[in-house]
């Protein structure tokens, strides 16, 4: 008697003969009547870049501010434009770019009317819920979806992140690029050596570790348990609350 048993890969029952399906059966493209489970989508499962199968191409004298390219694989947001027509020579286009991963600032020059691959950015307003191992997990607030962000894309962002913060997280072809703080945050001081009466008036500075675990230059007045305003973009204090 031949042997019968479920094949979960194919979603068919054998019963040794390989062309035979379970009669009734019809293929869906989907398996059906297997729980289905749900998670977090893990970013860092799919960082691998897969192109496109159909390129967006813009002519250089289309450039605008903010438009964002793909060269050599890289994303790069344009900053500045200026057309260029000189008493001889062909005309061009003058730009400075900025990498949208490194924020590192080139110039480079394009001849007019040259070809060029654009890139879409998807900006989403996402919510900080908890750290996962090495991943800090994003709820979007309009979906509801949550996503695993890397620490390494986190990057020092995290020196200012609290649970239920609101950030804009850049996405590109569904892989996280970088995410966006508000430019200014307030943390409570866990700690800072006491300050002498006085210190107001001198300048100097100490350093502080807030709730977060980064350590701050703050005043010598300020005191553990006071909260204080620093500066995402570089770190400074700005501040009491």
């Amino acid at each position: 008697m031949p042997s019968t048993g479920y094949n979960r890969h194919w979603g068919t029952r054998s019963t040794g003969n390989p062309g035979y399906r379970t009669p009734g059966y019809r293929s869906s493209g989907r398996t059906t009547g297997l729980p289905q489970r749900h998670a977090a989508t893990d970013v860092s499962a799919s960082r691998a870049w897969v192109p496109n199968q159909r390129q967006e191409m813009a002519s250089t004298n289309d450039l605008k501010n903010g438009m964002v390219l793909k060269l050599d694989n890289e994303l790069w947001s344009v900053v500045e434009f200026q057309h260029v027509k000189p008493g001889k020579g062909p005309a061009f286009v003058r730009t400075t770019l900025k990498s949208v991963m490194s924020g590192k600032v080139v110039d480079k020059t394009f001849n007019a009317g040259t070809k060029v691959e654009t890139a879409t950015v998807d900006k989403r307003t996402m919510q900080y819920l908890y750290l996962d191992g090495e991943d800090y997990v994003f709820m979007d607030l309009d979906t509801y979806d949550q996503t695993h962000i890397p620490g390494a894309t986190v990057g020092s962002s995290a020196d200012y992140l609290l649970p239920e913060a609101e950030v804009t997280v850049a996405f590109h072809e569904g892989v996280v690029l970088y995410i966006e703080l508000p430019t200014s945050v307030f943390l409570e001081v866990t700690y800072t050596e006491p300050g002498l009466q006085g210190d107001r008036s001198t300048g100097g500075t100490k350093p502080a570790t807030v709730e977060t675990g980064a350590t701050v230059a703050v005043p010598l007045f300020i005191t553990t348990g006071e909260k204080i305003k620093i500066d995402t973009r570089d770190g400074r204090y700005l501040g009491r609350s």
